[in-house]
């Protein structure tokens, strides 16, 4: 009832639940890795599809692409920027009223939020790519 347990590796072509019963993939010491030299397909075709783990989640495409499809894409707890530049105000400026930003992108690939102005402020704004 409550599933079954593997201590080593496993092989197989196909994974599937029960008619309307939820299937879940766990880990609860290690990692869980899903491998196949021709790729790998998840598909919930009525219900969601959630991954979530206490650490970081890698999507890795070495010769590829990462393609997110859907009429909306959200990315929550994401850091706002503070201003650094005698333009945008003194260092730690932060903007209570703001509530247009700018998605920006740290060298690290870090992602963070910048006030929306006329033109880019994530310059002005990329303390937060200091701390990561």
């Amino acid at each position: 009832n409550e599933g079954v347990v593997f201590g080593h590796s496993v092989e197989t072509s196909h994974i599937r639940a029960e008619p309307f019963q939820d299937l879940k993939l766990e880990s609860p010491t290690r990692t869980l890795s899903l491998e196949a030299p021709r790729g790998v397909e998840v598909n919930a075709g009525v219900g969601d599809f959630k991954a979530s783990c206490r650490k970081d989640l890698l999507l890795q495409s070495s010769e590829g692409e990462i393609f997110l499809d859907s009429s909306t894409i959200r990315l929550g707890n994401i850091p706002h920027g503070t201003a650094a530049d005698p333009l945008h105000g003194a260092p730690g400026t932060t903007y209570p009223k703001q509530t247009v930003y700018e998605l920006c992108v740290c060298p690290s690939g870090k992602l963070y939020l910048s006030p929306a102005e006329k033109g880019s402020t994530c310059q002005t704004t990329s303390n937060v790519c200091l701390w990561s």
